[in-house]
């Protein structure tokens, strides 16, 4: 089956992902754009794991405040090089997981920080509140995947007035 360059490139602008992986994708789930997308987000956990020993050496600082100002966030966002931590991608990235923590109320990070912890107070394993069908995780693995780079939230602290 031939694979168009505009299949292509919607799949690209659909998820951020290179050209050569999108073709790839495409080619194997035979021009379906739904099974190629879904290819391309097992491959995101394969790459993450195996970036996963690589050191974090940059990173962003990001901070969300919600419009109300009684919820405030502020979170570290570390990947592995400053060519990454500067793209404005990564930076609306870390500042969607902001406003993620802003509304969903996180206790920690990973089940790894506080294994006594309910799955639905881990950051990682909440649904992201932008597209439900993915979680934190998720989120972070297509990241990973797009910029080649291991990604991880590093910290985070949410302020409310409320308590």
């Amino acid at each position: 089956m031939s694979i168009s360059a505009e299949q292509i490139k919607k799949l690209r602008e659909e998820t951020g992902i290179s050209v050569m992986q999108c073709k790839e994708a495409l080619t194997e789930a035979q021009g379906d754009s739904e099974k190629a997308i879904e290819l391309l987000r097992k491959r995101g956990s394969s790459i993450a794991a195996k970036k996963a020993d690589r050191e974090l050496g940059s990173g962003t600082v990001a901070s969300y405040v919600h419009n109300t100002k009684d919820i405030g966030v502020l979170i570290t966002l570390l990947c592995e090089t400053d060519f990454v931590a500067k793209n404005e991608e990564f930076v609306v990235l870390a500042r969607d997981i902001a406003m993620h923590i802003a509304a969903s109320n996180p206790v920690v990070v990973s089940s790894e920080d506080d294994p006594d912890v309910a799955s639905e107070a881990v950051l990682l394993d909440q649904p992201f509140i932008k597209d439900q069908d993915k979680t934190v995780r998720d989120l972070i693995e297509a990241a990973t995947q797009k910029f080649g780079e291991k990604i991880a939230v590093s910290q985070f602290v949410r302020f409310s007035v409320r308590g």
